[in-house]
C-alpha cells in the first residue's frame, strides 16, 4: 500500500536525522535537496529501500532524496512536521568549520551554482518555449496556419521573448537566493545589462564609459554568464559593506554603495567576459559537434541520463542554452539530450511489457505515462535502471542509436522545449526534413531502449519478483 505524502515527509525527516541535523531543505522538480550538519547520519542504502523514495544521491554539497513529482506536496509536509517555513534554512551554523577549498570542491561548488541557477527556472522556460514552438509550427514557415502578422503569432513571440530575452532577470533572481543576496539586487544588476538606453547604444554601435573607464557595449539579452558572474562578485560585495557599515545605516547605504561599486566591474569587466566565454562555449559546442560528427552525439545521447543522476546535466543545459543563443540552433548537446530521454521512455515500456509481477508492471507503467506526459525522467532512472541495473544498459545503447541517427541526419534543436512527448516539436525550427528526421531519431532511441530492455534487461529472478 502507498504511503501518503504525509508518511514519506515523516519517514524521511527522521531517516535523516530529524529536524536537528537540518540547516537547509528545498526542493527541485523531483528531489529534496538537504544541506545536513552530519552527511554521515543517513544511511543511505537504508534510505533507498524506504517506500516513497526512488533513490538518494549526494551532490554539490547536498543530500538529495529522489521522490518524484509529488515531490512538491512531500517537501509541503516536511516543512510541516518539522515546524519550519518553506525555503527557509533552520539553525544554520554559519560559524561551523569551512571545508578546505580544493579543486574538486572548486568545481563541486561551480556546478552546484549553476544548478541552482537553472533548476528554478525550468518551469518558466518550458511554457516559454512551448509557445515559440506552437509558433513556429503554425507559422508561415511550416503549416501556414496563421500570418506573421496574425495577432495570435505575435503574441507567441511575446511570451517566448518574455522568458529568454529577459533571461538575465530570472537568472540574477536565482543566482542571489542561492548566494543568499537580496534577490531584487540580482535582478537590479540585471536589468542594467538590457535596459533599453544601453541596448540602443550597443546597437548604434556608440561608445560608452563608466566613471571614466571604457566599456564594451553590448546587448547582454538573452545572455547567461554575464550576469551569474556578476551577482557572484556582488555577493562577496554585498557581505563586505554589511560588516563595515553600521546597522542603523545599512538599509541605505549597503544597496547603494554595493551598486557603486559592481556597476564599473559589471559593466567594464564581468558582462564582457562573461559574453566571451559564452560565446566562446556556444561555438565550441558547436564545433566539437561537428569535428566529432554523429559519434559525439551518440555518446552523449548514451551517457546523458547518468549525468541527471548526478546533477551534472543542468549545467551541460546552460552550455547548450548558449550554443542555441549565439547560433540560432544547437546540434549537440539539448539534441544529444532529448534522445536520451525518449531512451529512458524506452527502458519504461520495456519493463511495463516484461515484468509479471502486477506490482512492478503497475510501477513501470507509471513512470512511463509520467514520463511521456511529465517529462521526468528520474523516477523510471531509480525504480527500474537502479533496481534491476541491466535496463541501464538497454537505455544507454538506445540512446546511441538514436544520437547516432540524429548526428548522421545532422538534426538540430531550434527551441529549448519539453521534455516530454512535446519534445520533438524543438525540431520544426529547421523545415521539414529536420522535424522528420527528429522524430525518426527519438522513435528509434525508444524503440531500441524498449526491446532491448524486453529481451535482456531482466534475469529470471527479476521477472519471478
Amino acid at each position: 500500500m502507498a504511503l501518503s505524502n504525509e508518511q514519506i515527509a515523516k519517514t524521511v525527516l527522521e531517516a535523516v536525522g530529524g529536524k536537528n541535523n537540518v540547516t537547509f531543505v528545498t526542493h527541485c522538480m523531483t528531489r529534496l535537496r538537504f544541506n545536513l550538519k552530519d552527511m554521515a547520519i543517513p544511511d543511505q542504502e537504508a534510505m533507498k529501500e524506504l517506500k516513497g523514495v526512488l533513490g538518494v544521491v549526494v551532490s554539490g554539497g547536498q543530500f538529495q532524496v529522489v521522490i518524484g513529482q509529488n515531490v512538491p506536496k512531500v517537501y509541503a509536509a516536511l516543512c510541516a512536521e518539522a515546524g519550519i517555513a518553506q525555503q527557509d534554512a533552520i539553525d544554520e551554523n554559519l560559524d561551523g568549520p569551512k571545508e578546505k577549498l580544493t579543486l574538486k570542491r572548486a568545481g563541486s561548488n561551480i556546478l552546484n551554482y549553476m544548478a541552482a541557477c537553472m533548476t528554478p527556472m525550468i518551469p518558466a522556460m518550458m511554457a516559454a518555449a512551448l509557445f515559440r514552438t506552437i509558433q513556429v509550427a503554425i507559422g508561415p514557415d511550416m503549416l501556414g496556419l496563421v500570418t506573421a502578422e496574425s495577432s495570435f503569432y505575435m503574441l507567441c513571440d511575446f511570451v517566448y521573448n518574455a522568458f529568454f530575452y529577459f533571461l538575465p532577470v530570472y537568472l540574477g533572481y536565482t543566482a542571489s537566493k542561492k548566494l543568499n543576496l537580496n534577490p531584487v539586487m540580482g535582478m537590479l544588476a540585471a536589468c542594467l545589462l538590457i535596459v533599453p538606453g544601453f541596448v540602443d547604444l550597443a546597437d548604434a554601435g556608440a561608445s560608452f564609459s563608466v566613471y571614466g573607464i571604457p566599456c564594451i557595449v553590448n546587448n547582454y539579452s538573452q545572455s547567461v554568464l554575464p550576469i551569474v558572474l556578476t551577482v557572484w562578485v556582488m555577493s562577496y560585495v554585498d557581505r563586505f559593506f554589511r560588516k563595515v557599515i553600521p546597522d542603523i545605516l545599512s538599509t541605505i547605504f549597503v544597496p547603494f554603495l554595493t551598486m557603486v561599486v559592481i556597476v564599473p566591474v559589471e559593466l567594464c569587466l564581468l558582462a564582457p567576459i562573461g559574453s566571451v566565454a559564452g560565446d566562446f562555449i556556444g561555438n565550441g559546442l558547436l564545433a566539437f559537434g561537428n569535428v566529432g560528427g554523429f559519434l559525439a552525439i551518440a555518446v552523449v545521447a548514451a551517457v546523458w541520463e547518468f549525468l541527471v543522476m548526478s546533477g551534472m546535466h543542468t549545467v551541460l543545459i546552460v552550455f547548450g542554452i548558449s550554443s542555441m543563443m549565439t547560433n540560432g540552433v544547437d546540434n549537440f548537446v539539448l539534441t544529444a539530450g532529448g534522445y536520451a530521454t525518449w531512451a529512458a521512455f524506452g527502458m519504461a515500456l520495456g519493463a511495463f511489457l516484461r515484468l509479471r509481477d502486477k506490482e512492478e508492471k503497475t510501477l513501470a507503467l507509471g513512470y512511463f505515462v509520467s514520463g511521456i506526459l511529465g517529462g521526468v525522467t528520474e523516477p523510471v532512472l531509480y525504480g527500474i535502471g537502479f533496481k534491476f541495473k541491466k535496463p541501464f544498459i538497454a537505455m544507454a545503447i538506445g540512446g546511441f542509436c538514436g544520437g547516432l541517427y540524429a548526428g548522421l541526419m545532422h538534426v538540430g534543436t531550434y527551441v529549448m522545449g519539453a521534455t516530454n512527448f512535446l519534445s520533438v516539436l524543438g525540431y520544426v525550427g529547421g523545415g521539414t526534413a529536420n522535424m522528420i528526421h527528429g522524430c525518426v531519431g527519438a522513435v528509434i532511441a525508444l524503440g531500441v531502449s524498449a526491446a532491448l530492455t524486453y529481451f535482456i534487461g531482466f534475469t529470471e529472478q527479476d521477472l519471478l519478483g
